[in-house]
């Protein structure tokens, strides 16, 4: 199971098992923080009664430290190691010690004085943490194929997993492709006792921590988004390994490389990607990361991605994905990550999280404004006869049609970020299989849950509130974040990101709606980071980071498509063949969701 991850770890490996046999911790390291032997994992407390396995840091570790040694009743036995700082924190506080953390982890803690085993992810799901209770054992990783290492551990598929990876290109937590392993929520813990019972909470949630602005002018707000992100990114520089920047030109990524770079004595190791042509559907943002990265001196460096780059990749990049994590934007994500631990690169920071915070998405300005139509007093009787007359012409399965079903029913225009199929796409979508398993399914109940707790908590449930809180919960943990970690980690890179540091989240969400939206996308962080770099790069229309794979499909990913998918759907009947067919005839974007699902299943199933 340790060795599975070896990727995740180059660095050394390290087994505990407890005398009796009954618990046993495996742990691959990558050295950043105190490099020292004595940092190593699994890691006990001075009397061997808490142990920790500890993936990702605890940025103000220091200061706890100092708390905690001013107690007397704790014996460090490494210079500057955050995990053991984590592991003395438990000792004094129990699992309360996570409100004090800042930053990003997921953590397995062997408590022997009670014999139970805590698992916690970090407020925002930067890390991933997976577990199974099948066969009255459990089991726990960083990735699903450290629990598939046992030969013994079912291999199910959860077919609601897969209905809602088609609406998502995700399975939103709890669920994973696997019907006996599940993933731990963002800002929860498990809790798992000696004889099996199982707690689950959630111990953070935005909305807990947000206290509203009200009153302030925008130049106020700026100046606090600015304090705030300088801190973040100050944080994030902690590392006894070289810390570089991936480098897209857009607003996000130059502004972490301008913040980083204040005040060091060395260039900043600045990453970027771009593709073998001029594409339409992506041009390159080549020229503006040079702008970016001659402005503060980096030290810059350029990775072009072709075609034949990507189906090389394919193989590993399901490997590394262990379920469908449906955004080709992984195939640039690896090469970049390659690409600065080819130049001695440990660490690197990245720009997620600044469009959902700040209103940075042209969609969202769509969404907005069929919410706000969907709001008016129509009847549903009305919204009934203006889907029946869309479906009477043919047209049940766009978009319009879907927003349409929405407002009918009574349920939020938005469902994320991204999506797949309407749930109209999908009925048809459906093989025989799947339909069976599902039944009267939809996608609306994976989130639902997630629409409760927004209503019960939120101080201000406007639409793009709710737009904001939707993609925190589901759209950036398990589809953006997974993408990062999974690509990043298959190197042996760690990847931070500034812009989601909970202190600064938690101010965003203080931030009204009206404020953030009266001076288009993105009003207040463009306010807050003009002077810190270049206007020409907040002016530029946004472009967003993304791969040229409808002009790829037209070529030879096309038919690695249709015969991938094709093969799938007759031997599974997970998906219905003349459906797929049809998708695939001119294949778009919607290609990859299902060559991603197919070459999932011949890998993992088949």
């Amino acid at each position: 199971m340790r060795e599975t991850v070896h990727h995740r770890g180059p660095d050394g490996g390290r087994t505990w098992v407890s005398d009796d046999g009954a618990v046993g911790l495996g742990f691959r390291r990558l050295a950043i923080v105190d490099l020292d032997d004595a940092a190593m994992q699994p890691m006990a407390n001075e009397d061997g009664t808490v142990r920790l396995l500890f993936n990702g840091e605890v940025y103000n570790h220091p200061e706890i430290r100092r708390e905690l040694e001013a107690t007397g009743r704790h014996a460090f036995r490494t210079d500057h190691s955050d995990t053991e700082t984590v592991v003395h924190a438990y000792e004094e506080w129990g699992i309360d010690c996570l409100r004090r953390f800042r930053g990003m982890f997921a953590l397995a803690i062997w408590d022997g004085r009670t014999r139970e085993l805590w698992l916690v992810r970090d407020r925002m799901g930067i890390k991933p943490l997976f577990y199974s209770a099948a066969g009255g054992k459990l089991a726990f990783g960083s990735e699903i194929k450290t629990i598939l290492a046992d030969p013994s551990h079912p291999r199910r598929i959860d077919a609601q997993a897969v209905y809602h990876y088609l609406s998502f290109l995700t399975a939103p937590a709890p669920l994973t492709f696997f019907a006996d392993i599940k993933k731990l929520a963002a800002g929860s813990w498990l809790r798992v006792s000696e004889d099996g019972r199982m707690e689950e909470r959630v111990w953070w949630d935005p909305w807990d921590h947000v206290e509203p602005i009200e009153g302030a002018s925008d130049k106020e707000l700026a100046e606090r988004v600015l304090a705030e992100l300088r801190t973040s990114v100050e944080l994030r520089k902690m590392s006894d390994r070289p810390v570089g920047i991936f480098l897209s030109g857009g607003i996000d990524s130059s502004t972490n490389a301008a913040l980083f770079a204040d005040g060091e004595a060395q260039p900043v190791r600045t990453f970027s990607i771009g593709y073998d042509a001029h594409y339409e559907s992506y041009p390159s943002e080549l020229p503006y990361a040079r702008l970016m990265a001659e402005e503060i001196g980096a030290d810059h460096h350029e990775r072009i991605v072709s075609l034949d780059d990507l189906i090389a990749f394919l193989p590993e990049l399901v490997r590394l994905q262990d379920e469908p994590i449906a955004d080709p934007v992984s195939v640039p994500l690896y090469y970049l990550s390659e690409l600065a631990r080819q130049n001695d690169v440990i660490v690197a920071q990245a720009g997620e999280g600044a469009d959902e915070l700040f209103w940075g998405y042209p969609s969202w300005r769509t969404h907005l404004r069929l919410q706000r139509a969907d709001d008016l007093p129509v009847p549903a009787y009305a919204k009934r006869a203006g889907l029946a007359a869309l479906a009477a012409v043919g047209r049940d399965r766009t978009r319009p049609y879907e927003f349409l079903r929405r407002g009918a029913e009574g349920i939020p225009v938005f469902w994320g970020g991204a999506e797949a199929f309407t749930e109209t796409q999908k009925q048809r979508l459906l093989g025989p299989v799947l339909r069976d398993e599902v039944g009267d399914l939809s996608s609306w109940d994976a989130l639902a849950p997630i629409r409760r707790r927004f209503d019960e908590s939120a101080w201000d449930a406007s639409p793009l509130n709710w737009m904001t809180y939707l993609d925190l919960r589901l759209r950036l943990p398990e589809l953006l974040l997974a993408r990062i970690d999974r690509m990043s980690m298959g190197v042996g890179l760690e990847v931070r990101v500034p812009f989601l540091d909970h202190r600064l989240v938690e101010l965003a969400l203080s931030i009204p709606a009206d404020a953030k939206t009266r001076g288009g996308l993105k009003h207040i962080l463009k306010r807050a980071v003009r002077g810190v770099i270049p206007d020409e790069l907040i002016d530029r229309p946004k472009q967003g980071f993304r791969v040229p794979v409808d002009e790829w499909f037209m070529e030879r990913l096309g038919d690695t498509a249709r015969a991938e998918v094709g093969a799938f759907a007759e031997a599974s009947g997970l998906i219905d063949a003349d459906e797929s067919r049809r998708i695939l005839a001119e294949p778009r974007r919607d290609a990859w969701y299902l060559l991603n699902l197919a070459l999932w299943w011949k890998h993992a199933i088949e």
